[in-house]
Order: structure tokens, then sequence, then C-alpha cells
């Protein structure tokens, strides 16, 4: 279900807490997650430009994405991520523990 790469991409773990949890990823050119589930709504906010290819377990879905775009998940996606583009690429990725308690 998941991309055959040897580069696996790079979280750094920003915050995690009871409300929280944000990573930034880094992907050198062909790097990837690896196979995951969301148990958390989430956004994703790039970093740079980038195509994200997106293997939900059936299909690949190539993503182009602007620096500064951002979208966001429910709970509960399963996938892997990989850098489709030809230069590294970096997102941050903000996961919503608890919503109710985040001031909107």
């Amino acid at each position: 279900m998941s991309f055959s790469c040897e580069i696996p991409a790079v979280p750094t773990l920003q915050r995690d807490d009871d409300d929280l949890r944000i990573t930034r990823w880094d992907f050198e050119p062909g790097a990837a997650t690896g196979w995951h589930e969301h148990g958390w709504p989430y956004f994703v906010i790039m970093l740079t430009d980038g195509l994200l290819r997106v293997h939900n377990g059936k299909i690949v879905a190539e993503n182009p994405l602007v620096q500064g775009q951002s979208y966001n998940r429910p709970a509960g996606v399963q996938h892997d991520v990989m850098n489709g583009s030809p230069h590294p690429i970096a997102f941050v990725e903000i996961e919503i523990k608890r919503p109710q308690a985040i001031p909107f």
C-alpha cells in the first residue's frame, strides 16, 4: 500500500501536547512518509512549492502545491506521501487533538 522508497521523509516535532501536534516534514526528492493513518483532523501548510504524490492504498494522486498553500483532512485518513518534485520540499502539519479546546 505504500510507495517503494528507500528515502524517508524527516519529521521534526515542534509541539505535542493535549491540544495539538505540530510537525515539520522535510522531503528530499523521492522521499516518502511511509504508510500511516491520522487519528485527528489536520492541516498542512506548504513551506515550499512542490508536487506531493499521495497514495491512498488504491490510487496515486499528484497534487501540485505552492508555498503558503494549505489544505486540511479529517481524522482517519490513511495514506503515504512522497515528494514528486526534483527538489527538496517541506511542509508543516498541524493535527488538532481537541478541536473544542482551540479558540478559532
